[in-house]
């Protein structure tokens, strides 16, 4: 089984990813990849930051650590580059089914049912 992406969202970006632009040098964008199987309906979320290095070397300064976890650092923004490193990045992954090819495309984003534990009722 390999997977789509079926979009992409961001609380960060107002109106088209193609013209939007950070206001300053410094940024960091969020982005959910919604991702989904191939030949199949339905997608889940995998997020990203997208972040300049010098908002990483501030947060550095700021907290004394940043987790680089599901953090990806450009020098400028550009939309259409950021896009076709993730669509590469998730034809690479392949798997039985969609919960294993889920856990493989987590090492992209952070997908939204990591950790999801299946609540027991008594």
């Amino acid at each position: 089984m390999k997977a789509n992406i079926r979009y992409f969202d961001s609380p960060d970006i107002v109106g088209d990813f193609t013209s939007w632009q950070p206001e300053k040098s410094s940024f960091a964008v969020l982005i959910d990849i919604l991702i989904g199987p191939e030949n199949s309906e339905g997608e889940e979320s995998f997020s990203v930051i997208v972040c300049s290095p010098d908002w990483l070397a501030q947060e550095a300064n700021a907290r004394g650590i940043v987790d680089g976890r599901h953090i990806y650092v450009v020098n400028t923004w550009n939309w259409s580059s950021v896009r076709q490193y993730f669509e590469n990045r998730v034809t690479e992954y392949s798997a039985d089914d969609w919960p294993a090819l889920a856990l493989l495309l987590s090492r992209i984003g952070a997908w939204e049912f990591e950790d999801y534990k299946e609540r027991l009722d008594d």
